[in-house]
């Protein structure tokens, strides 16, 4: 019977590695080899769509306040419009939640994009609000959602043969804390590239791409300063090396200075 498991835990965990590793995409917008387990941007839209009701009811349902609906529908349009987001191919949708307690922006697979009436509320300036959604459509075009996908059914499928190769489920429950710790280094990785994408989205936009620091030090205010979490711990990067880096960013793209004439 030990054999026999063993040889159904490596059997488990050659094929997951083997649907993981052997399953690459180049994405059309960052150039950048992906695995993403065979889901194709056409998936990605689907499983989008599905979810955004569902997403919607469960964060108290969409605004009723036509100011607010009208201004996202009108600054997700216009970066909708830049040459990154229509490379990409997603039919992006913008959302207002009428939540007015949660500080919360956020994507799903295929271009649903949500803001809540909490955030959208501090924000202060149009360029705020396009840094906001401009980082959101970044997530989307790098197809973070499709790589969060592959990189879970590769650790279900690791953690399962871990699990049948031991006979311990307090063993299999080790592996998959691990795996978890493994995966926060991926989401703030795909922060920050998210954060360089929706700088991009902005300036080619023509809104001032310097608002996007704006909106991290609402964020940082919002959160008590943004040091109650370690960085290593959250699934987000600490807020100000967000800044730090974003202040980089702009340094480096622009080396004489931000083009004047662009909505700040």
């Amino acid at each position: 019977m030990g054999k026999l498991q063993l040889i159904i835990a490596l059997a488990m965990a050659a094929f997951s590695m083997f649907s993981y590793f052997g399953s690459t995409s180049v994405n059309p917008v960052t150039g950048e080899k992906q695995r993403v387990a065979g889901i194709s941007p056409r998936q990605e839209v689907q499983m989008g769509l599905q979810a955004a009701r569902e997403m919607a009811a469960q964060m108290g349902g969409l605004t009723s306040n036509p100011q607010a609906r009208e201004l996202v529908a009108r600054v997700g349009a216009r970066l909708a419009q830049t040459p990154i987001a229509q490379k990409s191919g997603y039919p992006f949708r913008f959302h207002v939640l009428a939540d007015t307690r949660t500080i919360n922006a956020f994507a799903l697979p295929g271009g649903q994009i949500f803001i809540t009436m909490a955030l959208l509320t501090r924000l202060e300036t149009e360029g705020q609000l396009a840094g906001v959604l401009g980082h959101e459509i970044g997530h989307v075009v790098a197809r973070h959602s499709a790589e969060r996908i592959a990189k879970a059914q590769f650790q279900q499928g690791l953690t399962g043969a871990f699990a049948i190769g031991t006979g311990s489920m307090d063993a299999a429950q080790i592996s998959n804390m691990v795996g978890q710790m493994l995966m926060l280094k991926y989401s703030r990785e795909d922060e920050y590239e998210a954060d360089d994408l929706g700088v991009r989205v902005m300036a080619e936009a023509n809104y001032d791409p310097r608002a996007m620091v704006g909106v991290m030090r609402i964020l940082e205010r919002a959160s008590g300063g943004g040091g109650r979490i370690p960085e290593w711990a959250s699934t987000h990067p600490d807020v100000a090396n967000r800044i730090l880096r974003l202040e980089k960013i702009l340094r480096e793209r622009y080396p004489q200075g931000v083009p004047r004439g662009a909505t700040p």
